[in-house]
């Protein structure tokens, strides 16, 4: 689990994308890599999975990844 203090003054499901999207930066998955599912980021982060969904759209609308279905989700 991550012991990423969440601010609740924030919307949650921003601060993880701001740390998916800060692992990403680090090299942490590289292009054409499979990210980890929303199950697995809302367990990591200890977040729904609904928050954890709206998290990774985020990424997905920043097109830092892409949504295959029905395989998940890859690093662009």
């Amino acid at each position: 689990m991550i012991t990423m203090e969440l601010d609740r003054s924030i919307p949650f499901a921003s601060q993880v994308a701001d740390d998916l999207r800060r692992r990403l930066d680090a090299g942490e998955w590289r292009s054409g890599d499979k990210f980890p599912g929303t199950v697995a980021i809302a367990a990591e982060y200890d977040i729904s999975q609904s928050t954890a969904v709206r998290a990774v759209g985020v990424l997905v609308a920043e097109g830092r990844l892409r949504k295959v279905i029905p395989r998940g989700f890859f690093v662009v």
